[in-house]
């Protein structure tokens, strides 16, 4: 085929006085994977809806294969061959992982579902991933966040797309399920499958990507071929900033114990597990999925009750901990499931903000909402928001933006130790800065923080600790200067 698989000309967006997206162009070439690079509210995810079929355009064309194409929806896109893997898992939790990957698609006979082809065919679509083991018949709602991430990749592979989208694709994914999911990509893209990647881990571009494009505030920056385009280059387009900024360290005093978890267990993921957290320290938690580290904080928080253990928050013991005797012993915890867990999505920027100290902001029922206004904008300034006004309901906001907001109420809580189960999940590189910047001070003001994170360059430019878990359990804890990218691995995969 001489020309470009898809091509974009003039694409403009905008929603009432915000203008998302201003004469965006893009092409993409058959067997090739182009990044689509961006901070938070640069015009990504309207881009990305625009070509499957969620949102149309205010103006330009778009051409598939040399043909026009304006899909009238995502099921139209899907059957012309562009599928989208959205970064938020957009799995139905009741259904079974085999319902999910066939939904829309089952094969029939004569009018009947054919169960045993239905099968076959989500069984290779898992199959492609290396998650062949998955239970087909299992509800999705008991796998965890980054287990539906792999089931919801297999349904977009189900219908062999011509055009691939990938909105954060590893955002949950460990460094050994981001390698397989590398090998897929490889493997589409031998067999002419286009491919265009979003990520905020920029090392990824480079392995995988053949060509780029930038997005700034909804216009066009940059492009090029990935192959003379280093990180500093990428960052620097999109928002000024080198990479050796990324990670600051903040001068600060490790002190006495102030959480310590003693054997505690929870079937079946976690087992006997105990560790110490200090005043002042930021603890990292590493590990495989499914290797325990979200089970471990939930149940030091006590989101989920341990069959056993106990947990000591400033020297007083709990064996059962509850979500609210932890708030009010000073514990915050941000789940890594924002969506469903970690924030209201109809309710405001400022309730979310304010959600678990609302009586501060009144009495007898009624609250300041000038106050709690106030409140909700200072933190969106410090944490640089993006959103119209306080007022605005959080769900309009981009992830990276309400990740931010969900942090934030941790900081007007203000919890003494924070719990953070993926904190930078799907937020671009300027605002992850932000966020370590800011977690480095906390911990710098005596604040003791938790980080789990799937992403170890993160682990080991922040932490002072860091604990790896495998099977669940935690098999290994060291100061972070002892710790290498092999080194973290090699653990979490149990070949120490």
């Amino acid at each position: 085929m001489s020309g470009p698989r898809l091509r974009l000309g003039g694409i403009s967006k905008a929603f009432g006085a915000t203008r998302a997206l201003l004469s965006v162009s893009l092409q993409v070439n058959a067997g090739e994977v182009h990044a689509l690079v961006g901070e938070n509210g640069a015009g990504k995810s309207t881009l990305l809806k625009i070509l499957s079929g969620a949102q149309e355009p205010d103006q330009g064309v778009m051409e598939l294969d040399g043909e026009a194409y304006r899909p009238s929806g995502p099921s139209d896109a899907r059957e012309r061959g562009v599928a989208m893997i959205y970064q938020e898992v957009t799995l139905a939790p009741h259904l079974s992982v085999r319902e999910n990957i066939l939904l829309g698609s089952e094969s029939s006979r004569l009018g009947w579902i054919d169960a045993k082809r239905s099968r076959e065919r989500a069984q290779g679509a898992l199959a492609v991933l290396g998650y062949d083991h998955f239970p087909l018949e299992r509800a999705t709602s008991s796998f965890t966040i980054a287990e539906q991430q792999v089931i919801e990749i297999a349904r977009a592979l189900l219908l062999k797309p011509r055009v691939l989208i990938m909105d954060e694709p590893t955002s949950s994914l460990t460094k050994a399920d981001t390698e397989k999911l590398f090998e897929v990509i490889a493997r589409l893209k031998g067999q002419g499958v286009s491919i265009i990647y979003v990520s905020h881990f920029l090392e990824e571009f480079g392995r995988i990507c053949d060509r780029y494009t930038v997005l700034k505030d909804g216009e066009n920056v940059g492009t090029g071929t990935m192959q003379g385009a280093t990180e500093d280059h990428l960052v620097s387009l999109m928002t000024g900033r080198q990479v050796e900024d990324l990670y600051p360290r903040v001068e600060r005093r490790i002190g006495e114990p102030v959480l310590e978890a003693s054997g505690l267990e929870r079937a079946p993921r976690l087992g006997r597990t105990s560790f110490t957290l200090r005043n002042g320290e930021i603890f990292g938690l590493a590990g495989l999925i499914g290797a325990g580290r979200t089970d471990l904080v939930r149940a030091v928080f006590g989101l989920d009750r341990a069959d056993s253990g106990e947990v000591a928050v400033f020297g007083r013991r709990e064996d059962r901990p509850t979500p609210r005797k932890s708030w009010g012993q000073g514990l915050g915890f941000l789940s890594e499931n924002r969506k469903e867990e970690g924030l209201m999505l109809n309710l405001s920027v400022r309730d979310n903000m304010t959600l678990t100290k609302l009586g501060s902001y009144g009495r007898m029922g009624w609250i300041d909402h000038g106050r709690q206004t106030a409140a909700a904008r200072r933190w969106t300034q410090e944490l640089a928001v993006k959103c119209a006004n306080p007022g605005q309901p959080v769900g309009e906001l981009s992830g990276g933006n309400q990740q931010k907001v969900a942090l934030a109420r941790l900081l007007e809580h203000p919890a003494r130790i924070l719990l953070l189960d993926e904190p930078t999940r799907g937020i671009d590189v300027g605002s992850k800065a932000q966020i370590y910047e800011i977690i480095g001070r906390l911990a710098a003001a005596g604040k003791s923080v938790v980080l789990v994170s799937s992403y170890l360059p993160e682990l080991l430019g922040l932490c002072d600790t860091i604990g790896v878990m495998h099977r669940g359990e935690l098999v290994a804890v060291r100061p972070r200067g002892e710790w290498s990218e092999p080194e973290l691995l090699r653990f979490a995969v149990g070949k120490d």
